[in-house]
Order: C-alpha cells, then sequence, then structure tokens
C-alpha cells in the first residue's frame, strides 16, 4: 500500500476521545456499518448472553433519536468481519448506531447514562503498525532501478518480524508490567509472553515501589529432584523414567527467616543470627553484613521446572508489580513499531534481506550494515526519552552539605 498523501490522523474527535463511532441510518435497506477507528474490532458474538460475548472490545448502540439518555444496547442478531458489521435485520430507518470500544473494565456509550469511561485505543499515533512498514518499504525500496528488484512479501514479513523482536529486547519500549499479590505459596506464574524480568518491586502503602532482587547467588531451583533409595541411586517408574519428589530447597527457603540473611534482626532473632554467622561466615561477619545481602526488601527467583517465580517469606501477602519484556510479536496489539524507531526498521530489513542474498557487491552489503547499526543507535537515543530538567533535578541533590 502506497504512503499516504493526506494526513496521518484518521479517526475523529469523537473516536480518539470517546472511542464512539456513530451511523445514521439513511434507509431501512441499510444493513452495514464500518468501523473506522486505528483499533481493530474483536468479535466473539452479538449475543450478550452467551459465553463469547465477553471477547467483544466493543459494544453496539442504538438509538431513535441519537440524543445523549437514548441510546439502548442493541441485541439483535449481527456479523462483524473485517471492521464491518452487517446486521441480520435493518436497523430502523433514520435510527442512529454507535459502535463503542471498551475501556480496560467495561465501557459505555459517551453520553449515555452509564458515564464515560477511558478507552482502548488512546495513545497509539506514537506507533506504526507493522502492516504499514511492511507495504511502505515494499514501496519505497523494491521495484526497478531499486537496490531490491524483487521479493516475495513473506520474506518482508519474515524479516521485519524478527526485526521486530530483536528490538524489543534492548531498543523499543516493550517493557510489560503486571500487578500481582503473593499469595501463601509464595509464587506466582510467569507471564504468558514473558521473554526476561526487568524490575521486580513490591508496592508500599504509599504507592512506593522497592526493589525486590534476584536470589541468585542465596539460593537456587532444582530443575530435576528425582526420589532415591536407600543406596542413593534414583528410584524409577514401571517405565524407566525417574520418580520425581518435591524440592526440599524450595521447602527450605520458603520457611527461612530472611532477617538471618540481611541482618535486619530483631531481638528473638539475636542468637540465631550469631550461630548462624558462625556457621556460615561467607553471608555475613559479626562486625558487618555482607553489603549485596544487607536489604530486607526480599528475594526472588525463578522457577523453571515449574514456572513461576518464587519469593522470601517476607513477602507473603505483599502487592508486587513485575516489569519483564516480550518480544513484540504475542498478541496483535502488540505488533507496532514506535516512530521513532521507523527507520530502524527499514534499514534492518534491508540490510537483511540483501545480505541474504548471494551475488551482492560486498561494499553495499558493509554500507547497509553500518547504516543499520546507526540508524539503530539513533533509535535508542531517541526512546531513552532522557530530559535535562529531569537530570538537572536529580542532581539538585549531589549539592546539597553534608554537616559533620
Amino acid at each position: 500500500m502506497p504512503i499516504p498523501n493526506g494526513g496521518l490522523i484518521t479517526e475523529t474527535n469523537e473516536q480518539y476521545y470517546a472511542g464512539a463511532q456513530r451511523f445514521q441510518v439513511d434507509g431501512a435497506s441499510v444493513t452495514t456499518v464500518t468501523a473506522t477507528f486505528n483499533t481493530d474490532l474483536i468479535f466473539g458474538s452479538w449475543d450478550p448472553t452467551v459465553t463469547n460475548y465477553a471477547l467483544n472490545n466493543f459494544k453496539l448502540y442504538v438509538s431513535p433519536t441519537g440524543l445523549p439518555g437514548t441510546y439502548t444496547n442493541y441485541i439483535l442478531s449481527y456479523t462483524v468481519i473485517d471492521n464491518v458489521i452487517t446486521f441480520a435485520a435493518a436497523p430502523a430507518a433514520n435510527s442512529y448506531v454507535a459502535i463503542q470500544l471498551l475501556a480496560l473494565d467495561g465501557g459505555s456509550f459517551v453520553g449515555d447514562a452509564l458515564g464515560d469511561t477511558v478507552q482502548q485505543n488512546y495513545g497509539g499515533y506514537e506507533y506504526t503498525r507493522l502492516d504499514d512498514i511492511i507495504n511502505s518499504f515494499i514501496a519505497t525500496y523494491v521495484g526497478p532501478h531499486k537496490l531490491i528488484g524483487d521479493i516475495k512479501r513473506t520474506d518482508v514479513l519474515f524479516h521485519a518480524k524478527r526485526g521486530l523482536q530483536e528490538f524489543s529486547y534492548d531498543t523499543l519500549k516493550s517493557i510489560k508490567s503486571q500487578e500481582l499479590s503473593i499469595p501463601a505459596s509464595l509464587s506466582v506464574i510467569i507471564p504468558q509472553d514473558y521473554v526476561n524480568y526487568v524490575n521486580m518491586s513490591y508496592i508500599d502503602a504509599l504507592g512506593v515501589k522497592h526493589i525486590i532482587y534476584p536470589a541468585n547467588n542465596l539460593t537456587t531451583n532444582p530443575y530435576e529432584v528425582p526420589l532415591q533409595d536407600g543406596a542413593g541411586n534414583p528410584t524409577m517408574d514401571n517405565f524407566g523414567d525417574n520418580l520425581e519428589g518435591t524440592s526440599l530447597t524450595n521447602e527450605r527457603w520458603a520457611d527461612a527467616n530472611d532477617r538471618l540473611i540481611s541482618g535486619n534482626i530483631t531481638s528473638n532473632d539475636y542468637w540465631a543470627y550469631n550461630n548462624y554467622l558462625t556457621a556460615n561466615p561467607f553471608y555475613g561477619q559479626r562486625y558487618g553484613n555482607e553489603p549485596q545481602y544487607a536489604q530486607r526488601n526480599g528475594w526472588f527467583t525463578i522457577n523453571d521446572r515449574d514456572g513461576v517465580m518464587s519469593f522470601s517469606s517476607n513477602l507473603k501477602d505483599r502487592l508486587i508489580v513485575l516489569e519483564y519484556i516480550s518480544d513484540g510479536l504475542a498478541y496483535d496489539s502488540d505488533v507496532r513499531v514506535p516512530k521513532m524507531a521507523e527507520d530502524a526498521l527499514y534499514a534492518h530489513i534491508l540490510y537483511s534481506v540483501l545480505a541474504g542474498r548471494i551475488n551482492q557487491p560486498e561494499y553495499v552489503i558493509q554500507r547497509l550494515k553500518r547504516d543499520r547499526s546507526a540508524k539503530l543507535r539513533n533509535a535508542k537515543i531517541r526512546l531513552s526519552n532522557i530530559k535535562l530538567d529531569e537530570i538537572v533535578q536529580v542532581m539538585r541533590g549531589k549539592s546539597k552539605w553534608i554537616k559533620s
């Protein structure tokens, strides 16, 4: 698809700010309306009484006059294909139909008695869809008298997705977060689209986050726990596979008094603490703790065997926020690129396509490689979003006089 000549904003103010689009049905024969949101419609069912209705990311309303307070849920049969809503029976002539995108906590039509809500398609202008990048790349770089004479769209799609994955790890703003509570089991399930963690924090009563550190040097999560007989040999089932037991390492860590490690002891811990230091001098000395363990925020480990993140006992019932990296391809809504990195992705696709072809001049490949690196570096600088006034604010504390 060629790059459009007109403005890039295609939604009306009502579509963007209210997440709503309405149509007047001019005649009794009108059976379709087409949504033009930047967000695609997701359709599960038209019937509010069935389970799949909850899959919809929109609601459909109808009004005889179009005036606020007159809209009611449309509960007759309809289908949705490629953002086109087709009614089984045409709405009444001169009536109004409204499509309302749902908020993350439900949705209602703007002006309806249920009140206004925050919609799902806010803030999308900073991104470009991957499909648009592929179309623009083919229109700009592929054809006679261009660097790429001919190429299949699937090849461009492959390199675009690979580039999006690589950029997601250290360039794009692809950090996701989940707010979770630590249950009595001291474990939470790793998110479905998880690739690596960025930060783990617990949230105090004021909403301030406190960093939770990995316990990599303190404990571990054994991947296999074979049951052993009296001679220490693994026991097996009738199929010759090792029988698995529960991990004593995990049990001991879950029951551990973390204050004996951090040094943040109470009077009741005093003798146990000194006895622990005598037996385990690595974790601290009588006259000073090991600095890397001298914190009271707690620790976490990643248990790859069970697919969970486990926490130290002092974090039970705490509210935590897990910030993690995905690869940018898990969901349809993820497959988009910040406009500040768009040029870098074009350079990546161009270099990757030509580097994988035979009989290409080496000087051309090297030039494209350098161009890719330079544009990727520019994208990182742009997306780092460093503001001078924020740096100045942080540095104010460095000028304080410390009185002795």
